[in-house]
């Protein structure tokens, strides 16, 4: 799988802006919580794969940047496991 330019290997998930806030958004928002669960439940490559089309579809509307960078982090199976975890704690 290809790397993302909004999601270089060396930067932290911290660093992402917008990253934070799509997590608390999921823990808040039952919805957008079992949209993102069915996304990370997905096995990694399938994932990965779904993660770059919806990325470049997010481009294509003109969505922020700090989305794009926030979901394009999900494509890294640490960071998928994390966010999953937080999620299914929510927040918590």
């Amino acid at each position: 799988m290809q790397n993302l330019p909004d999601s270089p290997p060396h930067r932290s998930v911290a660093d992402v802006d917008g990253f934070v806030d799509l997590l608390r958004a999921a823990c808040d928002e039952p919805a957008m919580a079992r949209t993102l669960l069915a996304l990370l439940d997905q096995p990694a490559d399938r994932r990965g794969h779904v993660i770059e089309r919806l990325a470049a579809h997010l481009r294509r509307q003109g969505a922020p940047a700090r989305l794009v960078a926030a979901i394009s982090c999900l494509a890294d199976d640490a960071v998928a496991q994390q966010a999953q975890a937080v999620i299914r704690r929510g927040g918590a």
